[in-house]
């Protein structure tokens, strides 16, 4: 069997010159959504920067950037092995590799070992209390799977894995992780929660049917101003992160861009317009552009 492309991806290019038995492979860790990734690092980006190490450790940000690419790859090609039962009863699921049969479990599993293995790779570069912080991180990943089947809320779990990167980013700057890190993994957290409801308006109908449990669920009719909430907790942490480094209300304010974003994705959103979530979701690379740039500002002025 074959398996195609899943309704949001992104880079169908990719795919078209990659040799045809690789595909499925690239399919199932996706490659093919880049945004992915791009939400898994901007956390650990954040940390470099507001921790003052932009300069200083400026190849971080490359491995990193590696690193974000090789375990979120990880992570969905496991998240697919434990689901691929329920993903074969979701339509908009039922095409990945595994729930397909284009790809055996056999060779999932291969991958996987693959791609923790450049995990790997990037941990070495790491200072020792980094390196068991990211270590950390696999009880939560390998439990995050099983989230949907026994809480309303499987998108505060993911938070807590996307936004790990910031821990270990900041204590392979400093030695160690202080309030203002912490706020900005709280933060971090809040955002999550915030942009994957808007993803799982999608599913809603689906997971209705195959009793997937989920954040976009539980809020039913209050999506927008739950969203909203989200995004509040996300800018007043994110505030305190950078206020705890410069006690300056002129560096908080360079938090008014990201800040404004979010409150457009928020009124804008339309829950009930298929293509609308999705695009709304996407959106938060920007987003996390201009959190980035803020943090960078303060940082290197700090």
């Amino acid at each position: 069997m074959t398996s195609t492309p899943l309704p949001d991806t992104e880079t169908r290019g990719l795919l078209s010159v990659l040799p045809t038995g690789m595909r499925p492979f690239a399919l199932l860790a996706r490659f093919d959504r880049p945004i992915g990734w791009w939400l898994l690092y901007w956390p650990c980006a954040y940390a470099l920067a507001l921790a003052g190490g932009l300069i200083t450790h400026w190849p971080l940000l490359l491995w990193m950037l590696l690193g974000a690419i090789a375990m979120r790859g990880a992570g969905c090609v496991y998240n697919d092995i434990v689901d691929r039962d329920l993903d074969a009863r979701v339509a908009r699921t039922r095409g990945r590799p595994l729930a397909s049969g284009a790809v055996t479990l056999k060779a999932a599993w291969g991958w996987l070992l693959a791609l923790c293995l450049i995990g790997l790779v990037v941990l070495v570069q790491l200072n020792l209390v980094a390196a068991l912080i990211a270590i950390a991180s696999l009880a939560l990943v390998a439990a995050y799977p099983f989230m949907k089947r026994i809480t309303w809320w499987p998108q505060v779990w993911l938070g807590l894995v996307f936004s790990w990167g910031a821990l270990v980013a900041w204590a392979a700057v400093a030695g160690t992780v202080p309030l203002a890190g912490l706020l900005l993994y709280g933060g971090c957290i809040a955002w999550v929660i915030g942009y994957d409801t808007i993803y799982a308006l999608q599913d809603v109908e689906d997971d209705a049917l195959v009793g997937i449990r989920s954040s976009a669920r539980a809020l039913g009719g209050a999506v927008r101003p739950g969203v909203g909430f989200c995004y509040i907790l996300t800018i007043a942490a994110w505030g305190g992160a950078i206020w705890l480094v410069r006690p300056d209300w002129v560096a908080v304010m360079a938090l008014l861009p990201v800040a404004a974003h979010l409150a457009w994705q928020v009124l804008a959103l339309r829950p009930a317009d298929p293509q609308d979530p999705l695009a709304k979701f996407r959106s938060n690379r920007n987003a996390g552009l201009l959190a980035f740039l803020a943090f960078a500002v303060v940082g290197l002025a700090g």
